[in-house]
């Protein structure tokens, strides 16, 4: 019996889907990377400018020290306004990702179900060639010793 288009098709479905939810997975940790660096680069201008508090401090300048309150208030901003964008896209990284750990599994099923196949054909085939072998012995066997003897059966 052979394979069922079907089932081919069933895989080449199954791999499409795998392929789509592995690029929807990707975007999303991309997105999330993007996330985290702002944030590491609020956390940077944070830390400069206290910095700047702490220079202007020892150097007596008055803009100085406002403008380092004013970049350490605007990093701390920022940072609270990436939180929850990051734990959004955090928790959309996670979904995608059992998302495709699921479309990975699917396809893998639908390989195991042609492999299968594909291993019952090839066990039948093998038995139908001895079958065939065996038939034509048992015949040339019982022919009488002077008669024709066919060929053996092509595997």
């Amino acid at each position: 019996m052979a394979i069922s288009r079907a089932l081919r098709r069933l895989l080449r479905i199954r791999n499409l889907e795998e392929e789509q939810a592995r690029l929807a997975l990707e975007s999303a940790a991309a997105d999330l990377r993007r996330l985290e660096q702002a944030r590491t680069g609020a956390s940077e201008r944070n830390r400069r400018g206290r910095l700047l508090v702490q220079s202007s401090a020892g150097t007596g300048e008055l803009p100085d020290r406002l403008a380092g309150l004013e970049e350490s208030r605007a990093a701390v901003r920022v940072a609270q306004a990436l939180a929850p964008r990051i734990a959004r896209a955090s928790d959309q990284a996670e979904a995608l990702r059992e998302q495709f750990l699921a479309a990975r599994v699917e396809r893998r099923q639908a390989e195991t179900l042609i492999e299968e196949a594909e291993a019952r054909d090839a066990l039948d085939a093998e038995r139908r060639a001895q079958m065939a072998l065996d038939d034509w012995f048992r015949n040339r066997q019982h022919r009488a010793a002077g008669q024709f003897e066919p060929e053996p059966p092509e595997l």
